[in-house]
């Protein structure tokens, strides 16, 4: 959530501003600004309410000169999204955008109050510029300004100071929140991600957990919590700027359902070679391990919570599930030979990272899935495995959760070998099961027209149950999270041999039933469950394979006829037809798809 860039160039800012901030606008956002040092060696900005179009229209209006600024893309915490508590806030001589919560802001205000400072917005932001303009008016420098305000702060944030009269010249700090600055020839930048900065550099130096950097032209001299001089390492980022481009596709989720075949080839091609699993997890060895703790949030909650079918089906290794933001504070107890794995897309999520480092010296082993190498939860693991997804723009996540799925599964099976419970042989031919992977989604894919036409009845429904055994039960939750997310239909997924204990209550003939029932061992209960949901008027949409279907019954409302899969596979198959009602819902009820109201992509703050 939130987007920050900024730029020290040799030309002018604003339309790179820009431009860059729109390829932070997967991470959510509802307003926008940049500042510049104009040429008059002043600063200047322009902001707006709303999608950057809007901005983009007042710097037609009111263009913004200067070759120094800094931008921000602005995801509401403290204060409603309006013009005057948009980013970049200003303070006299110095300019801010930010990302995080400031923890003791109302602190902070009260001490400036009492120096007969008064206050513009309703954000904590504006506190961190009022104190760097409060030590600049005594005289110190503007590096001094900022190490005396950082000193002061407490929470989670990403930071950028822009000066009057100083246009080569940005101070960075991060502290729970990421940051990266980037090298060019002649030039710097910096922002949020290395996607941002991806068309101007691909030499990048990632700022660890407590530092601030002072920035010029001429390079970055960076600083650690202890504001000691820090040897960061730079980078070489090989990021093709078009994988955050649609490619041709309306949106951004379209194009990533459609690459999933691919992206879970690619796991695969990490991962397996031959019968052997190439999984390096270093130190970590399943033999040794009596429990394993799983952490998460949202998606990738779902992820975990399918893997631990997984992982006690083939491993017989003990599994708890957790949500991140509930984990830590419930000071979860860990037993001698327990490992934790956390699960995070951007490994930046700030619960999920909490709860790591509440982890830290209490389980044996701290084993990460994350999709980005440099992030926090990655440098702070034992082990991190990457999940090959590639950038995934859209809010909803699609092909960061098959990735997810995919790693797990193989994850499993290593576990499942090393443990004496799944002879070579039988790992082969797993092995060989998975290898069938990418062909029978591409193959699934092929629903999207029937999907398509199901969907727009859909849109018409306030309220959508999903329902699954199993494996299947973690899919029903994320097929009603992909509804809820991008359609706004309340959506619920439950265990189907739940039905009689509560939500059966809420089945009538204006509720779709969206039932996901491979042919497995618990097919026949679940048409028990249909047959109980269509005595009562529910429409049924069945989501399953020939086999699985004909043997269904009548009095289905729709039928989605999925390619047959083994058993390891389908929670994977299945993802797709979970995604493509959703997507299809949305577009069917002119909602934004890739952008969601009140979303984020990476959330960052608690």
């Amino acid at each position: 959530m939130c987007g920050i860039v900024g730029v020290l160039g040799n030309h002018e800012a604003a339309p790179i501003l820009v431009e860059a901030l729109k390829r932070l606008e997967y991470r959510g956002y509802d307003s926008a600004g940049i500042a510049t040092v104009n040429k008059d060696n002043r600063l200047d900005r322009r902001r707006a309410v709303g999608k950057l179009v809007n901005l983009s229209d007042e710097l037609v209006h009111n263009p913004l000169q200067g070759k120094s600024g800094i931008g921000h893309t602005r995801w509401a915490t403290h204060g409603a999204p309006t013009t005057d508590n948009a980013h970049p806030h200003r303070a006299g001589p110095v300019a801010v955008v930010h990302n995080g919560i400031i923890e003791n802001f109302r602190e902070l205000r009260e001490e400036l109050a009492a120096e007969g400072i008064n206050f513009c917005t309703e954000t904590d932001t504006e506190t961190v510029a009022l104190m760097a303009q409060s030590h600049l008016e005594k005289g110190v420098s503007p590096v001094e300004a900022v190490k005396a305000t950082l000193a002061r702060l407490d929470g989670a944030f990403a930071l950028c100071f822009l000066f009057d009269g100083q246009d080569d010249l940005i101070i960075a700090a991060r502290r729970g929140s990421p940051l990266a600055i980037g090298h060019g020839d002649g030039e710097m930048f910096v922002g949020s991600d290395a996607i941002a900065l991806a068309p101007m550099t691909d030499k990048v130096t990632y700022l660890e957990e407590g530092d601030w950097a002072v920035i010029t032209r001429a390079g970055a001299e960076i600083f650690d919590a202890r504001n000691q001089h820090a040897n960061r390492p730079m980078k070489q980022v090989r990021m093709d700027a078009s994988m955050a481009e649609k490619g041709g596709y309306k949106h951004y989720m379209a194009k990533e359902i459609a690459q999933q075949p691919t992206v879970v080839g690619g796991v695969l091609s990490a991962y397996v070679q031959n019968d052997q699993i190439t999984m390096d997890l270093g130190p970590v060895d399943f033999s040794k391990i009596d429990r394993l703790s799983i952490v998460a949030c949202g998606t990738a909650y779902y992820a975990g919570l399918t893997a631990k079918y997984w992982f006690e089906h083939y491993a017989r290794l003990p599994v708890d599930i957790d949500v991140a933001s509930e984990f830590r504070y419930r000071e979860a107890p860990f037993s001698p030979g327990t490992a934790a794995l956390f699960v995070s897309q951007s490994g930046e999520t700030a619960d999920t990272l909490a709860a790591l480092r509440y982890s830290r010296d209490k389980a044996d082993h701290i084993i990460s899935l994350i999709n980005v190498p440099e992030s926090s939860i990655a440098r702070e693991s034992d082990v991190a495995v990457k999940i090959h997804a590639g950038v995934e723009v859209s809010v909803a996540s699609t092909k960061a959760f098959t990735a997810q799925l995919t790693s797990f599964a193989i994850m499993a099976l290593k576990a499942a070998h090393q443990r004496g419970h799944m002879s070579a042989d039988v790992l082969a031919g797993k092995l060989a099961e998975l290898r069938q992977l990418p062909g029978l989604m591409s193959a699934a894919l092929s629903i999207d027209d029937i999907t398509q036409k199901i969907s727009t009845k859909l849109a018409e429904a306030r309220d959508v149950l999903f329902l699954g055994r199993g494996q299947m039960f973690p899919l029903a939750l994320e097929g009603a999270l992909k509804l809820k997310e991008i359609s706004y239909i309340h959506a619920e997924g439950y265990a189907s041999g739940e039905l009689k204990h509560g939500p059966i209550a809420l089945v009538d003939q204006h509720t779709p039933i969206v039932v996901m029932a491979p042919h497995d061992g618990l097919f026949d209960k679940t048409v028990s469950n249909m047959q109980e949901v269509m005595a009562r008027g529910g429409r049924v949409l069945l989501i399953s394979d020939v086999r699985a279907a004909d043997s269904a019954g009548d009095g289905v409302w729709n039928t989605i006829t999925m390619p047959e899969a083994p058993e390891l596979l389908q929670p994977i198959l299945y993802a797709i037809p979970a995604q493509l009602i959703a997507y299809h819902t949305a577009i069917a009820k002119g909602t934004d798809v890739d952008q969601p109201r009140n979303l984020a992509k990476s959330v960052t703050v608690e």
